[in-house]
């Protein structure tokens, strides 16, 4: 008779000899083995081509710095990336999706504080057509009247729904309560910006900041990198400009500090978000930060979940990462909690952070981080798209194909001490700051027992 009871994950997880041992990596192609041309043009843009022949097809990736102080660049810059795609001095929005389609193409557009961002990929094949529509877009943008106001439209619309997401509102008040009027936190632009952009306003910051000095092209796929410089070249030809693309102001430096209870009233939810200063990758230091960070909340088997997840249920999702703006690289947590345990869920938070300064990762622990590090490394630039995401990440902080071939060893040499140290230093809990936004009125009071909180203005 076949039994019915079912293993749990710890006991499918285990043998009669101790756990399951994690699996030892195989060796894998580094990316540094592919052939790839790294240079910069003479208008200024810097060209990153590689080959990785595994499916007939281009990734494209074009970074262009597009820092901005003025009080309507946000939602100026929104409005020009909805529209930048829909017309040109030679094609108009059906012309743009048609060639597209018939080189199994797609081009999009999007924008942050930092930069304007074009990803695309089509056939191999079609890599001249795909370079020439976006080079048509670069230089000829039409910004016809009726777009632009249709597609603002629409943003005030999206904006509106978007603006009543719990995360999204815990994102704006973590940026406020870090930087405060800083560039950096206008990641979405109000609406009542969105509607008094004009077409005039669109087409003077695309002839001022559309620009390639100072911009990242990376191509990824089944292209010969010296011809593919060629295109590029012949394609972009008429992309230029003496000056070069702005950047975002450098974003202060944290220093920890008291958190801020953002209070939503009526919140049946909590999120948690706490943040640290960090490391650049460029810093000697960095492999063993990264090797810390997934020991505490960086993986699905790191401290953190297991304590606030798989022990005490206090969330589904809890989770640290590093995010790099320009210069500088903040250490965030974040988790969204029942409004009853959120108090507890901070706490047990903060402890994990000290018991990772006082306690750092064995042996074994950093040996599980480490394969994790490199397998993910791995598995994420296994494909054209994911290893054109991970250069174009790099590149615009300078770095290249080198750097990511390289990585491995630079994790491989990470000593336990090393560890220890990066623990140390940088997750201590009184470095963090950060919000949780929730309902204040059944919160205040058990945050206030923590300590290191203050109540702020009410979320939107």
């Amino acid at each position: 008779m076949t039994s019915t009871t079912h293993r749990t994950a710890a006991e499918i997880g285990r043998t009669v000899l101790g756990a399951r041992p994690v699996p030892v990596l195989g060796e894998q192609r580094a990316p540094g083995e592919l052939s790839h041309v790294d240079t910069v043009l003479g208008n200024g843009l810097r060209v990153l081509a590689v080959r990785k022949a595994n499916v007939p097809m281009v990734e494209l990736r074009l970074r262009i710095p597009f820092g901005g102080t003025e009080a309507l660049h946000a939602a100026t810059a929104e409005v020009l990336a909805e529209t930048i795609l829909t017309g040109t001095a030679r094609r108009d929005r059906i012309a743009i999706d048609t060639e597209l389609a018939l080189i199994g193409g797609e081009l999009s557009t999007s924008v942050d504080p930092e930069r304007l961002a074009f990803n695309g990929s089509a056939l191999s094949s079609g890599l001249p057509t795909l370079l020439e529509v976006l080079a048509d877009s670069l230089t000829s943008a039409s910004y016809v009247d009726g777009e632009v106001h249709r597609e603002a439209a629409r943003l005030v619309e999206r904006l509106a729904v978007s603006r009543t997401q719990p995360r999204v509102i815990a994102r704006e008040a973590l940026l406020k309560h870090c930087y405060g009027e800083h560039p950096a936190t206008r990641e979405m632009p109000q609406p009542d910006d969105v509607t008094k952009v004009t077409p005039e306003a669109v087409r003077a910051l695309h002839g001022t900041a559309v620009l390639p000095r100072g911009s990242v092209l990376v191509l990824v796929g089944d292209i010969d990198p010296d011809q593919a410089l060629g295109q590029i070249e012949t394609a972009l030809r008429g992309w230029e400009s003496a000056e070069a693309a702005r950047t975002l102001l450098t974003l202060p430096e944290l220093s920890g500090g008291d958190a801020l209870l953002v209070p939503r009233a009526g919140a049946v939810q909590s999120q948690i978000r706490l943040v640290a200063q960090a490391l650049t990758r460029t810093d000697p230091r960095y492999p063993a930060l990264q090797l810390a960070n997934l020991a505490y909340g960086g993986y699905f088997s790191s401290r953190l979940v297991e304590n606030i997840r798989e022990d005490k249920g206090y969330t589904y999702s809890a989770h640290s990462g590093f995010e790099f703006t320009g210069s500088l690289a903040t250490l965030g947590v974040d988790a969204d909690t029942a409004n009853e345990v959120t108090a507890a869920a901070v706490l047990e938070t903060r402890y994990e952070l000290g018991r990772l300064a006082m306690v750092p990762p064995d042996d074994a622990e950093i040996e599980s981080v480490r394969q994790y590090a490199v397998g993910s490394l791995v598995i994420g630039t296994s494909s054209q798209a994911g290893l054109a995401g991970q250069l174009s990440a790099l590149a615009v902080t300078g770095l290249g194909a080198e750097w990511l071939a390289e990585h491995p060893d630079r994790l491989a040499a990470v000593t336990a001490d090393e560890v220890a140290q990066a623990a140390l230093d940088f997750f201590a809990p009184s470095r963090f700051t950060g919000v949780v936004v929730g309902d204040a009125e059944s919160l205040a009071s058990k945050l206030a027992a923590l300590g290191g909180f203050t109540v702020g203005e009410a979320a939107a």
